[in-house]
Parts: structure tokens; sequence; C-alpha cells
């Protein structure tokens, strides 16, 4: 049985990458930050049982997430999938009204977490049988691609994390725990809006095939949900 952490796991993504990694047979230790007000989520675990454990967690409370591998090692006892996704995206933001709370506020989400969470699991993630850790990112963060100033911390926040995923690769790749990063397309979720052209399960069904199949090779890759290599 595939032992699996998710972060931002109550909605959007994060809600259908438990559904799918449960259906698959995993037990899913599911993070977010209210479980009380998680009502799809505790649908689940009422369906599910006890191979769903729903923890809470604020990913930008640093001694939340020192206290996070004591919960998985109760709970998981190892980690074989690690799914970086709780993100933030301040919209509207325009060259003029950009703030310095929601730059800290999307650094500290987007992408410090994701590092610290990696580097606190990762000696669960070395008990794992064939260990990865998939960081959902954005093409947004792709500086070789930028041509406006929209969303501004966000896509700043991002790219941050996509370095943090070289570097964890780079570190992590010897010791056998895979690293990638993957954007998830235009997902219809409450972040990409109605307006957006993928259905959750499509983007998460894709994008846990390419987790999946990943060679060693792949570590420290970013990449969109269908495999395209994305310029850094």
């Amino acid at each position: 049985m595939q032992r699996c952490l998710v972060t931002g796991a109550n909605r959007g993504l994060g809600l259908e990458f438990t559904k799918q990694l449960l259906e698959r047979g995993a037990r899913v230790l599911a993070c977010c930050r209210d479980p009380v007000q998680a009502d799809d989520l505790n649908a689940l675990r009422k369906k599910h049982g006890e191979e769903l454990i729903v923890h809470a967690l604020d990913v930008a409370a640093a001694n939340e997430i020192a206290a996070l591998p004591e919960v998985a090692v109760k709970h998981l006892q190892r980690v074989d999938l690690l799914v970086n996704n709780a993100g933030v995206l301040v919209s509207g933001e325009r060259f003029g009204n950009v703030t310095s709370e929601s730059l800290m506020q999307s650094f500290a989400v987007n992408a410090a977490a994701p590092l610290l969470i990696t580097q606190a699991l990762s000696a669960l993630l070395a008990r794992g049988h064939k260990p990865r850790v998939l960081c959902v990112s954005t093409q947004l963060a792709s500086i070789a691609q930028a041509s406006s100033f929209r969303t501004l911390s966000y896509a700043m926040s991002k790219a941050a994390l996509n370095m943090a995923v070289k570097r964890l690769a780079a570190e992590l790749g010897p010791r056998g725990i895979m690293v990638m990063a993957m954007h998830p397309g235009w997902v219809k979720t409450d972040m990409g809006g109605a307006g957006a052209t993928l259905e959750p399960a499509t983007s998460v069904k894709a994008m846990l095939s390419l987790i999946e199949r990943a060679k060693p090779e792949d570590g420290g890759k970013f990449m969109a949900y269908d495999g395209a290599p994305l310029p850094w």
C-alpha cells in the first residue's frame, strides 16, 4: 500500500489528488488549514475510513511543519509520495498595487513551505518505496515565458519554488528520492476560475501518471502535466 501526504487537500487539485490516491488503494495523510470546514474531505474520510487521515496544517507555520514528521510517522510510518500542493494566489495584482504583505505570504506558502516540508519529511521519504516529491508549480513561474506584470507575487514565489526543486533534487536524488516541479495546466478550480480549460480529474490523473513513470534522471525537471518540458 502506497503511503502519501498531500498538502492543501481540502479543495481543488489537493482534494482531487486525495481522491485519486485513495481510489488507487493508497493511505493518505491529507493536510489542510481547517479540517472542520473541509466538508468534501470529511465526506471522503467517512467513505474510506482509516485509509484517510485528515490533519490540520498551516504550511506557513514553522511549528506545525516541525511537528509534521511525528504525525506522519504515527499514521504512515513512511512516505512514498509527498504532494506539495498548498498554494496561494493574490488576485488583481497589477503594477502599483503589489504589497509587501502579499509578497511575504506568497513566498511563505508557495516557496518556503514546500522546501521546509520536504526537508522535515526527508527521513520518512528515505524509508519510502520509490519515494517521490511532486511540487505543484505553474507555467507562470517560467522566467523565459514572462510577458506581463500580472499575478506577480504568485509568479515570483513559484519561480523560487522551482529553484527549491532543483536544489532538493540535487540533495535528495543520491538518496533515492526524486523531486519534480509540475505545471498542472489551466484547471477549473477556485484558483483557476470557471474559464479554465481542464477538469481537476484530468490534470491530476496525468500528473500522477507522470510522477509514477518518471526515472531518476527526471529529478529536478520542470514539466507540464502532459509531460512537455517547460523553460526555466
